[in-house]
């Protein structure tokens, strides 16, 4: 067995910021992500999902808790 640890999973995914020889600009020192939607993960929508009530739902955009994104802004989180 490995010893590397698997990464939990999540919808927010990390890339690193292109740069080229004539570019005026440094790379930002801020790590870039970017975030997909749970929807990508889900070949097809299963039976009896957990539903959210009405108000929950046009609160989250979404009737199944399943495919809330959940979005946070990682220059807004605290810790």
């Amino acid at each position: 067995m490995s010893d590397k640890k698997i990464p939990k999973f999540t919808t927010r995914k990390p890339f690193e910021q292109a740069s080229f020889g004539n570019d005026p600009c440094p790379p930002s020192p801020v790590p870039k992500t970017y975030v997909t939607p749970p929807i990508l993960y889900i070949g097809f929508q299963p039976r009896n999902l957990e539903q959210y009530d009405a108000k929950e739902a046009l609160k989250y955009g979404t009737l199944w808790p399943i495919f809330n994104d959940h979005y946070k802004d990682p220059y807004h989180m605290k810790g």
